[in-house]
């Protein structure tokens, strides 16, 4: 893998600016549900919340960092280059596959309202289905005309 060339540098980049937009997105819709949506909600469980919440808040941001930069590596990895309809779709199937488990265990392991998890679902699916958006909308490979002969099978990152 030749890391001088262009075609890698613009790929990397737009994989990093991916990951970057993701994760922005993730944390502003986690705002926007946790405090405004479903805050009262959440409030009325908040006997089952760790006493020590706020301070292990920086492993929910280091997690969510590097999940967003893996969502945006898969996203790469099954590239079909349909633009930003395809981000739509791969964040919805993404975003059912990891909200519905989470929402389903949640739901199982705490005293938490089965209406609660349901909202919980489709506002994390609305968030992932942004998210996928915005991979669709930032990831575009170099056409083929500039790519060098050599890198034609190269694995994108």
């Amino acid at each position: 893998m030749n890391r001088e060339s262009a075609w890698y540098k613009k790929n990397s980049l737009r994989f990093a600016a991916g990951g970057l937009a993701i994760f922005v997105i993730f944390q502003v819709c986690d705002l926007i549900i946790h405090r405004v949506i479903l805050w009262n909600q959440f409030s009325s469980i908040s006997a089952v919340w760790r006493p020590d919440l706020i301070s292990m808040m920086w492993i929910m941001y280091l997690g969510s960092f590097i999940f967003s930069f893996l969502m945006m590596y898969i996203f790469i990895k099954g590239f079909e280059d349909r633009g930003v309809m395809e981000g739509v779709r791969f964040g919805i199937l993404f975003g059912t596959v990891t909200a519905g488990m989470s929402a389903l265990y949640q739901y199982v392991l705490y005293p938490v309202p089965f209406s609660l998890a349901l909202q919980w679902f489709g506002c994390e699916l609305v968030k992932f289905a942004i998210a996928g958006i915005a991979a669709g909308a930032i990831y575009k490979p170099l056409p083929e005309d500039d790519r060098d002969e050599d890198q034609e099978d190269m694995d994108i990152v």
